[in-house]
């Protein structure tokens, strides 16, 4: 099966809003028999749609196949490179979804109006998360994002009765930063792991209860 010789660089070549053969070829380096046939493919495996000379992907193709490569033992941040900012937040909510959280994305917030990437609820504790698909980051600017998401987890408690909410910020590359005001800066790399050991470290991270 041709699924089989997939690398990170099939991830770049399935662009919104279509893709031909020849563009396919541009974008994975890759030679246009072995292209023809990746993309019919991905269509025989319900991963995208054929239309005259073009090949179209969803975001849900798009996160589909971000799954399959990580399963396939490809590093998540080298994954997580090649998705957008919306893949990075499915990605984000994939993880959560696994360890067995409800999750909602984008959720809204009115009066202030606030949106909020990804909530994960589990055991009657929400993790709010703010996504943040960079290269890099500076101190400060990581601190004015740190003070902007206690901000939405005080306004989401306050709208949510009996409401205990973390906030998070999950980052394309790992830093030296590790926590702003005990707010956990989380590379996607590691994200799982944190999630895995999350109920256990809750005490060392910042929790907003309901007054």
């Amino acid at each position: 099966m041709v699924f089989q010789h997939m690398t990170v660089d099939l991830l770049k070549g399935m662009i919104p809003g279509g893709v031909t053969v020849k563009d396919f070829c541009t974008i994975t380096d890759m030679k246009e028999a072995k292209a023809q046939n990746i993309l019919k493919d991905l269509i025989k495996h319900n991963t995208g749609t054929a239309k005259d000379s073009f090949y179209y992907f969803e975001d849900s193709d798009r996160l589909k196949m971000a799954i399959t490569l990580l399963e396939d033992g490809h590093q998540i941040d080298k994954v997580s490179e090649a998705l957008n900012w919306r893949d990075f937040e499915g990605l984000t909510a994939q993880i959560l979804e696994s360890e067995g959280f409800a999750v909602i994305r984008n959720l809204v917030l009115t009066k202030p109006k606030r949106e909020i990437d990804v909530v994960g609820i589990r055991l009657g504790i929400a993790i709010l998360i703010d996504c943040k698909h960079w290269r890099r980051h500076n101190p400060s600017k990581l601190k004015d994002v740190v003070n902007k998401q206690i901000a939405r987890t005080k306004h989401y408690v306050a709208k949510t009765t009996g409401a205990i909410a973390v906030p998070v910020i999950v980052t394309l590359y790992e830093d030296n930063i590790k926590f702003i005001d005990n707010v956990p800066i989380v590379p996607i790399s590691m994200f799982a792991s944190f999630i895995d050991e999350f109920y256990g470290n809750l005490d060392q991270i910042k929790t907003i209860k309901t007054d």
